[in-house]
């Protein structure tokens, strides 16, 4: 690959070539479609037409020349309908010729080599047009997001979903899936445990499944851009034909968006599948990624490249990619892969752009500190820098390894580690030391990266009962559903989801096999885990209905929560005078006396225990026992 490091940060180069108009990539309508294409360096562009979308068949309609004009847009303009026909560029720079997708392609075909030009109204769903962002205001802290991959969604065969949507887009479209015991499953389940978002892993063209092979197992998370404007294929019932991909993701969005379901999409704008191949790079040599001082490439990714986002027209790219997810699309939120190898310039843009036309918009992404050759003068959009993108939420590795402990190095709260009682509070306030406010904080204990819960608790404590390590999950669940902040549910984590291979505890399950990451919905016809669904059903539905756990300031939290240890690993957090909440994560009981805290029989209601979070118990005694490794919560009811 061709570096131009000197020449793309030179003032002149950025003046010059700087396009800030909103029509690159192929314009359709029915007399004419215009295409444009940002080549600033190249001696040459060609524009390919074809009839098929499979890279390699010999079936070019035409080859045309294109003009370069101002900032470096080359431009052509083709008369006549050319919806459904498919275009590469063919572009010539200093000592490199190639053959390109066009990174602003709405569509392609099979693997995404080939761009599409599309009337996206024609892939419209019935009543699009009233899919209008769900009313009510939104608050980043009335947010409970549920993370899911779509392939597991549906895979299995105990999802009851037909077999030719397993896997797929349309999966999210069937109602009255069930179990072979007739228990819910998929959509109906989702619409029952009462998330409000769906955050699905990513779903844009990713390079590591050919998408012409899919009668073969393969599997993948799809952290690998290949096409970022473009739906992945292998989801869609056709990867084929362009169209499809498109019509089946607007019909899977509208399907959730009925049952009131919003759904976030999980971006990777921090590297690509291949920086060498990337088509970004093959029409700019080397402008897309980031490079060290010796022309290599940055690497903060440790996936082989990192994206240069403060340079002017990566960071456009990036913007304009998430606004029309958001436009066409009408995706709900954002979760940024990695966000702390993009400069907070940049994500501040995407942000406030997005929201003058979708102020319900949330964003939140992995705040790591990576190292990557930024250019002097940038901040990268990090945990700490967290007060420069006022708009855009964390996720807490704080509250993560404190509940379940550090990957692989041992216990946490909940499982049995001792003198964790102020971080606790620190968690539970969102008063960590990079945190400037509560809608700023994600908290979770598991995701798709590292081990599920279960195994989290499995493997920290092989001792333990199913029984002990299924109140140790139930602990978990309870303080980061009720800490202040974005609740974030693994998908699964509620069914005590494990990841097996041959007796085999699986960490980074990336590209495992379908029996280690379906979802297994028979699972839900045994009591055991049923009853551990219908805790985290509650506990969803309690914080939904108490708005005092929604507080967005740190000036809110300071002025209305209290907290307070009790006993080791027992500690309580009193928030206004409505709710008491309590922690155990002791294995002895805790005899909690009311009457030291102003508590009177029936002025006070239990609404969640050892074993329910959907309760309103009358408090019988003066003095309540609370269970070992449990959560005991004392509502006001007058």
């Amino acid at each position: 690959m061709i570096i131009h490091n000197d020449v793309y940060s030179d003032e002149h180069f950025v003046k010059k070539y700087t396009y800030m108009g909103n029509d690159l990539g192929a314009v359709w309508s029915k007399e004419s479609t215009t295409f444009k294409i940002w080549a600033p360096l190249a001696k040459t562009v060609e524009l390919a037409l074809y009839r098929n979308g499979t890279f390699g068949v010999e079936d070019l309609l035409r080859k045309d020349g294109m003009k370069k004009g101002d900032q470096g847009v080359w431009t052509l303009k083709v008369e006549g309908d050319l919806n459904g026909i498919y275009y590469t560029y063919f572009v010539e720079n200093d000592d490199e010729a190639a053959e390109v997708c066009d990174p602003y392609a709405r569509t392609t075909g099979v693997n995404g080599k080939r761009a599409m030009v599309l009337n996206l109204a024609s892939t419209n769903p019935t009543d699009w047009e009233r899919d209008i962002p769900l009313e009510e205001p939104l608050k980043y802290t009335d947010a409970v997001l549920y993370e899911l991959h779509i392939r597991d969604f549906s895979i299995d065969e105990s999802s009851g979903v037909s077999e030719k949507n397993r896997g797929k887009y349309l999966a999210f479209t069937e109602e009255g899936t069930k179990t072979p015991n007739g228990t819910p499953t998929c959509l109906d389940y989702l619409t029952s445990l009462g998330i409000t978002h769906l955050h699905l892993l990513p779903m844009y063209d990713y390079g590591s499944v050919d998408e012409e092979k899919l009668e073969e197992p393969q599997f993948n998370w799809g952290y690998d851009p290949v096409n970022y404007n473009v739906p992945e294929g292998s989801y869609s019932t056709d990867p084929f034909h362009g169209e499809v991909r498109v019509k089946e993701m607007k019909q899977m969005i509208k399907a959730l968006h009925d049952r009131g379901i919003r759904v976030v999409m999980d971006v990777v704008y921090n590297h690509v599948y291949d920086a060498d191949t990337f088509c970004f790079n093959k029409i700019v040599p080397g402008y897309f990624s980031r490079q060290n001082e010796d022309g290599s490439c940055s690497n903060g990714s440790y996936c082989g490249n990192d994206t240069a986002s403060e340079r002017p027209m990566v960071r456009k790219y990036i913007v304009d990619s998430v606004n029309y997810w958001a436009d066409e699309y009408h995706m709900d939120g954002f979760r940024f892969d990695l966000v702390g190898l993009l400069d907070t310039e940049t994500v501040n843009e995407i942000v406030n752009t997005v929201h003058k036309k979708h102020p319900n918009v949330i964003f939140y992404g992995e705040g790591w500190s990576l190292p990557t050759a930024m250019q002097d003068g940038y901040f990268p959009a990090t945990q700490v820098h967290a007060a420069k993108t006022p708009d855009f939420a964390y996720f807490s590795d704080d509250i993560r390894d404190l509940l379940a402990g550090r990957n692989g190095e041992g216990e946490g709260f909940v499982s049995g580690k001792t003198d964790c009682e102020e971080l606790v509070a620190k968690c539970f306030m969102a008063k960590t030391s990079w945190c400037p406010k509560p809608a700023q904080t994600v908290n979770y204990v598991s995701c798709h990266d590292n081990y599920t819960l279960m195994d989290k608790l499995r493997i920290t404590r092989p001792e333990a009962s199913f029984e002990k390590l299924v109140r140790m999950n139930k602990l978990a669940a309870a303080i980061y559903m009720t800490s202040f902040g974005i609740p974030f549910i693994h998908a699964g984590e509620e069914l005590l989801r494990i990841k097996e291979e041959n007796g085999r505890i699986v960490e980074n399950s990336y590209n495992s096999s379908d029996s280690v990451n379906k979802i297994r919905w028979g699972q839900l016809d045994d009591k055991k885990y049923a009853e551990v669904m219908e805790y985290y059903k509650g506990l969803i539905k309690f914080r939904k209905d108490n708005r005092v756990l929604h507080f967005s300031t740190a000036k809110e939290v300071i002025e209305n929560v209290t907290y307070q240890k009790l006993s080791d690993n027992v500690v309580l957090f009193k928030i206004k005078d409505e709710l008491i909440i309590i922690f155990n994560a002791s294995e002895n009981r805790y005899q909690f006396d009311m009457g030291k805290y102003g508590i009177i029989n029936g002025d006070w209601k239990i609404c969640v225990n050892s074993m329910r979070a959907d309760i309103e118990e009358e408090i019988g005694e003066s003095c309540i026992e609370i269970p070992e490794i449990s959560t005991m919560i004392l509502k006001f009811s007058k």
